[in-house]
């Protein structure tokens, strides 16, 4: 086992530190920055309702070409806003009431001005032409791009993947979390010889008169606009149902034809226990209207809502491996469950800054956990858990920096999942545990939302003071330390963090193969121990994610 451990830490420790997009420290922020990551009135002066993306992906230049359409309502008067689209792509024009109106750029935005004042209320849109080569991703999907792959008889394979860089790469858009579209209609056009796979559901095909075929994806709910994709390829499609808590969810797979076979019988294994165990926990699937797709991708995976990424080969685990080092995670598809897990977390409740990013990673992480815990039980789950600590590095905090665009430690896995599950150790009563799940499902429903909101929420429901927690594990760095001493049958300890005040309750081994609960603060504090227990012995309940420090 330890001969498994290292390489699958080494391979999550190089996914981690090599997205370019998560987890790289920067000390210095600049005016592209602020842009691309801060609401400015220039961007809160508009709600986006409805977008109509229509593209053409052309192969030869591995470019994309066409135009992207806003619809909006103004939240008060103005006339200019920005939207963002990277600087190397050109725009073409931008068209408003069928004449042409001016625009500068700077940087990723681009500040359009009206010929007149539109009025708060007002529902209005306008049209933005737009033509160039979008980055290609080195390292997808942890560095965002268009990628260009091609299957094993040499046709195309192709996707784009941009979280945390954003759907700004590739095309006009509020590029900005905070706001999520209403409603959407995809309109991507490809050789026609080949498929195309898009969020929502599959409107029409249209033969387009240079060879191409236009797909129209619709998609009827709010998306996070780093999640919409497409996939193009030459695709299987099959269909099932799952009979979930909204009842009958159309369920469509889309692999590779030549991987079509080993395709159904490994996703079957998984897929309807995973969203039968997220729906427990969970609350329904929040996307019935526009299905539930899994569609194999030219990257290891992504939470593209309602048409989640696949590309992990096919195998159990992490690409084959257990980054829990547990066992356990060889049970299971990696990337089907934790992608899909984050339709709950991400896509339903979505962050508006980038830096509360852990609410996506840390409850989606912690969704392995319940789905290791519904099919293999209960110590399964915490074992699984418990394993993934040996990924986390307590170097920097899991909240990053706000309205830069700039997202925290990818600790916010690991961690963030062993903070909720300490937070659940508090609550000690698994069903209240589970009704804050759904309750978050539902009063953050199809919204975006901070962690502030998140903490709070969990706070009140739980009944319990969480602040302390919630800071220790979430603002700095180091996890809590219990500190302690044991002299003449008396347990002496306190609390070592960087929280004044804090007061986390904790179970330790007041005697040999039990648990008590105590309730330490930053100050010294004793209690009688069973001299069963030394100073070499003494420790805390597993899962509860701390660290135990000898006094002097």
């Amino acid at each position: 086992m330890k001969k498994l451990i290292l390489p699958i830490f080494l391979i999550l420790l190089f996914s981690y530190q090599s997205k370019a997009q998560l987890g790289v420290a920067k000390k210095e922020y600049n005016r592209a920055d602020s842009l691309r990551g801060m609401l400015t009135p220039l961007r809160t002066c508009y709600d986006i309702n409805y977008y109509h993306l229509d593209v053409k992906i052309n192969m030869d230049h591995k470019s994309v070409s066409g135009s992207n359409e806003f619809a909006f309502t103004a939240t008060q008067d103005f006339t200019k806003l920005q939207f963002d689209l990277f600087a190397n792509l050109k725009i073409d024009k931008i068209l408003y009431k069928g004449a042409e109106v001016p625009y500068t750029r700077e940087f990723g935005a681009v500040f359009v001005t009206f010929p007149k004042t539109i009025k708060k209320g007002t529902k209005d849109r306008f049209t933005v032409w737009y033509n160039g080569n979008p980055p290609i991703a080195r390292n997808p999907p942890w560095d965002g791009g268009f990628i260009f792959k091609k299957d094993k008889s040499g046709n195309p394979f192709v996707s784009v993947a941009c979280q945390g860089l954003g759907a700004s790469v590739w095309w006009p858009t509020k590029d900005h979390q905070s706001d999520e579209v209403d409603s959407m209609l995809i309109s991507i056009s490809v050789p026609k010889d080949l498929d195309e796979v898009s969020n929502g559901r599959l409107r029409s095909i249209v033969d387009k008169p240079d060879g191409y075929r236009q797909h129209n994806w619709f998609i009827g709910n709010p998306i996070n606009n780093y999640t919409v994709s497409f996939y193009i390829g030459k695709y299987s499609h099959w269909t099932d149902t799952y009979n979930g808590e909204k009842g009958p969810l159309t369920l469509d797979f889309w692999s590779l034809k030549e991987d079509s076979a080993k395709a159904r019988p490994h996703w079957d294994a998984d897929v309807k226990p995973m969203l039968e165990s997220f729906e427990h926990w969970f609350g329904p699937y929040p996307w019935y209207k526009d299905g539930y797709k899994l569609v194999q991708a030219p990257h290891l995976g992504m939470e593209h809502q309602s048409a989640v990424a696949y590309g992990n080969q096919f195998k159990k685990g992490y690409l084959g491996g257990d980054m829990s080092g547990s066992g356990y995670g060889l049970k299971w598809d990696y990337i089907t469950v934790h992608e899909s897990g984050h339709e709950w977390f991400a896509n339903n409740i979505t962050t508006k800054d980038i830096a509360d990013m852990w609410v996506h990673e840390g409850f989606t992480t912690y969704s392995e956990v319940l789905f290791t815990e519904s099919t293999q039980g209960k110590k399964a789950g915490e074992a699984y858990l418990i394993g993934l600590r040996g990924n986390i590095t307590n170097r920097t905090p899991i909240i990053g920096s706000y309205n830069v665009n700039k997202e925290g430690s990818p600790d916010m896995y690991p961690k963030g999942a062993n903070m909720i599950h300490t937070i659940r150790q508090l609550i000690n009563n698994d069903e209240k545990f589970r009704e804050i799940l759904r309750g978050l499902n539902k009063v953050f429903y199809h919204k975006t939302t901070t962690s502030a909101e998140v903490e709070a929420y969990i706070a009140k429901q739980s009944g319990l003071k969480l602040d302390k927690v919630f800071d220790q594990y979430l603002r700095y760095s180091k996890i809590p330390v219990l500190e302690y001493k044991i002299n003449n049958g008396v347990l002496s300890y306190r609390w070592i963090t960087d929280v004044t005040g804090f007061d986390m309750p904790v179970k330790v081994s007041l005697k040999a193969g039990e648990y008590t609960l105590i309730k330490p603060t930053n100050d010294w504090k004793t209690t009688k121990v069973d001299a069963s227990v030394t100073m070499d012995s003494f420790n805390t309940e597993p899962n509860f994610y701390v660290k135990v420090k000898k006094g002097e």
